[in-house]
């Protein structure tokens, strides 16, 4: 009896199960806020971040110069997705106050401003690397912990300015009220003036006495008019 060919009937029934799809990391959070005083002003941003348990991992802060309030905020959100870069943070969703950042970066809200325009394209750029990003809008209060990371900085720089210039001014009192030195000063190296009598003839200056000078040397001559002795 011939043999049969193998059939591939029921293969699908007891072949390998298709494997299970990963579980997607859970997304960390990074509240972000910049404030200026004075708009423009001394400005700062801070940051939170914390991961996919809720726990704070990073704070950041810094002083930035002179700015505006809104570039303080951009600069935080680019502060925020350095980090997560940095630390191979492959999902994360931003948290801000900020209403014109997040329709801005959510392309509700058109960027006008110059100044914002770089920011902007840089954070749009840096958004795109990540493989889940989300921006949402929060209310101030919460977002509390950012906004006092920025005072913070803002504070400190403030401080440090104070204390340089209180510094200064005391030096510069300092100065003006500490006595001279009562110190005698060195003796002069120089040699004492000698007097010598010279007698002038034919429009030459004739020394009396013999002198040892080197060529070239310059003198100092006072002179005194005497009577011309009698013949």
């Amino acid at each position: 009896m011939p043999r049969r060919p193998p059939t591939t009937r029921g293969k699908d029934l007891f072949g390998e199960a298709p494997a299970e799809p990963k579980p997607t990391a859970a997304a960390h959070r990074a509240n972000i806020d910049g404030g200026s005083r004075g708009n423009p002003g001394p400005a700062a941003y801070g940051v939170i971040i914390r991961d996919g348990r809720g726990e704070i991992v990073a704070k950041l802060k810094k002083y930035i110069g002179r700015m505006t309030n809104n570039v303080a905020e951009y600069y935080g959100l680019i502060a925020a997705m350095d980090y997560a870069q940095s630390h191979a943070i492959r999902a994360l969703r931003i948290e801000s106050d900020s209403e014109l950042l997040v329709k801005q970066m959510r392309g509700q809200y058109k960027v006008k401003s110059e100044d914002l325009r770089p920011l902007f394209e840089r954070a749009q750029k840096m958004s795109k690397t990540f493989d889940s990003f989300r921006i949402e809008h929060v209310y101030r209060e919460q977002n509390r912990e950012a906004d006092a990371l920025a005072n913070e900085a803002l504070d400190e720089t403030e401080n440090k300015a104070a204390g340089a210039a209180t510094a200064k001014k005391t030096a510069a009192t300092t100065a003006k009220t500490e006595p001279l030195s009562s110190k005698p000063e060195p003796a002069s190296s120089k040699p004492e003036p000698r007097k010598i009598q010279a007698r002038f003839r034919g429009g030459v200056l004739y020394l009396l006495e013999d002198v040892e000078l080197p060529d070239g040397m310059v003198v100092d001559v006072s002179i005194h008019l005497r009577p011309k002795p009698p013949a």
